[in-house]
């Protein structure tokens, strides 16, 4: 079975330049009939293994050090212990960026209930003899 651009675009969501890309890059390698790209189900396989690696913050490289491994006929037992290692390292930079947002998230709590306890007092009332300063004569 085979796909054509068209057809991963609109089932994965994605532009039809984000196709072109991830082949520039050597992600996927559809097979070309004249101008036409034909994706097979090896290349639809990837794609989702791509969009999957950068929904979770890999970075291309990261991605194709995944992919490389089991083209490079490493088997899916190394490829599956390097993503796992990459994996871990994501949940601990997210967790390290949940902590600092929930620091100021907490920060801005405080603000906010130390600011509301503040009561606003007008300023007095201008004696109507003193003119007002506009900056301009």
């Amino acid at each position: 079975m085979t796909w054509t651009i068209t057809d991963l675009a609109a089932e994965f969501g994605i532009t039809h330049r984000a196709l072109r890309f991830y082949e520039e890059k050597g992600l996927i390698e559809p097979e070309r009939q004249g101008q036409a790209r034909l994706y097979s189900k090896r290349d639809r396989a990837r794609l989702q293994l791509i969009l999957r690696g950068r929904d979770v913050g890999l970075t291309l490289y990261e991605i194709r050090q995944i992919l490389d491994l089991y083209r490079n006929g490493e088997g899916r037992d190394e490829q599956y212990r390097l993503a796992v290692s990459l994996f871990r390292k994501r949940i601990a930079a997210a967790t390290e960026m949940r902590d600092r947002v929930d620091a100021q998230l907490a920060e801005l709590e405080s603000a906010c209930e130390r600011l509301e306890e503040k009561k606003i007092v007008a300023s007095r009332p201008r004696h109507k003899e003193a003119p007002l300063r506009t900056g301009t004569r």
